[in-house]
């Protein structure tokens, strides 16, 4: 994961964590910071696999 990533990452999370300890709860806030979690989760997946796609390619042409 990028660090950039990481970042936003740990401020989701705290975000999270302080939206549900307020009095009175903030439930669908938390509900669109879980959104964003998951959301950089499938995307650093989606760039992961693009970059081994391209890496599996550029092998595969220069061993002919």
């Amino acid at each position: 994961m990028d660090k950039y990533h990481i970042v936003i990452m740990i401020f989701l999370l705290a975000g999270m964590g302080i939206t549900i300890t307020r009095d009175p709860p903030q439930i669908a806030l938390f509900y669109v910071m879980v959104g964003g979690v998951v959301a950089v989760i499938l995307y650093n997946a989606v760039k992961t696999r693009r970059n081994a796609q391209e890496m599996r390619r550029k092998r595969w042409r220069s061993k002919k």
